[in-house]
């Protein structure tokens, strides 16, 4: 005889092997189940309980588990920041430099822009930024005396090598840019962006606004301060050999209010046929905010 209990109408269901069957009441059941037979009965209920609990157990495990696709779309930007406002501050060099031109030092520049960023409302993770603002660059030279005005020649800027006359200790090129920068911006949480990482990939566009040579303190070329001179400063100001626009690529990687920056200029910072076609590059450290 095999026993099976049908929880759903608390009946017994007695099957025999001379294919009689019959119900009877759960209350009756006890008075024709044997020991051995309500152990068994008890043990197959248990362990039916026990599986089809931890078959639940696992689908509801399953069902928190799953990831819930976030609608970006549909998120509060009302504490959203910006980064309306952009400094930059790094190291600047020459690609495509010649031997010739000897640079030495921390060539460094300060940038500061103000940006106006536009979110994409079905995915404000991205967004688009553009604005304005001032490049500034200083490189560094060594013994070396640019011919900015055109004194020597008037169709190209010569560096010249001032191992064997009198130089100055300290002296640069100094360029600004009014700059149009651009940006394809993006930020993993645009809800808490202070506390996000972002990555910005973008162009700029500038117009030279000034160039010009500053020496400081006069030197023989043992390099031995002239008589009376320490504290001479002269300066020299020309734009006539440089191209009058600069386009350069950007990358900025960071998070929160900081990151890492590099930029490159695609053209050249001479005019061509006027001098080097030095290709100025930057990278440095960025604060962004508001």
């Amino acid at each position: 005889m095999i026993l099976i209990q049908l929880p759903l109408y608390q009946f017994i269901l007695f099957f025999s092997f001379n294919d009689f069957f019959c119900m009877m009441p759960l209350p009756l059941a006890p008075l024709f189940l044997t020991t051995d037979m309500t152990k068994l009965f008890l043990t197959t209920a248990i362990a039916a309980l026990t599986i089809s609990s931890a078959s639940a157990q696992q689908v509801d495990s399953t069902k928190s588990t799953k990831k819930v696709k976030q609608d970006w779309s549909k998120i509060d930007l009302s504490n959203r920041t910006s980064d309306h406002f952009v400094i930059q501050f790094g190291a600047d060099g020459w690609a495509q430099k010649p031997d010739s031109i000897r640079t030495k030092g921390f060539s460094r520049h300060f940038n500061m822009y103000f940006m106006i960023d536009k979110p994409f409302k079905t995915d404000p993770r991205f967004s688009m930024a553009f604005g304005v603002g001032i490049g500034t660059s200083n490189i560094f030279f060594d013994r070396t005396i640019i011919d900015i005005t055109g004194k020597t020649s008037l169709t190209k800027m010569n560096f010249k090598n001032a191992d064997s006359i009198n130089h100055y200790k300290k002296y640069k090129l100094a360029t600004a840019y009014a700059e149009i920068p651009v940006e394809l911006r993006y930020v993993s949480n645009p809800a808490n962006a202070n506390k996000s990482w972002k990555l910005a990939l973008g162009v700029k566009v500038g117009t030279m606004l000034d160039a010009h040579t500053k020496g400081k303190e006069p030197q023989d070329k043992n390099g031995n301060t002239l008589s009376g001179q320490g504290k001479v400063v002269e300066k020299e100001k020309s734009k006539r050999f440089f191209n009058s626009t600069r386009i350069a690529t950007t990358l900025r990687v960071g998070r929160g209010h900081f990151s890492l920056y590099g930029a490159y200029q695609v053209n050249s910072l001479l005019t061509e046929g006027f001098g080097p076609q030095v290709k100025p590059w930057s990278i440095g450290i960025c604060l962004s905010g508001l």
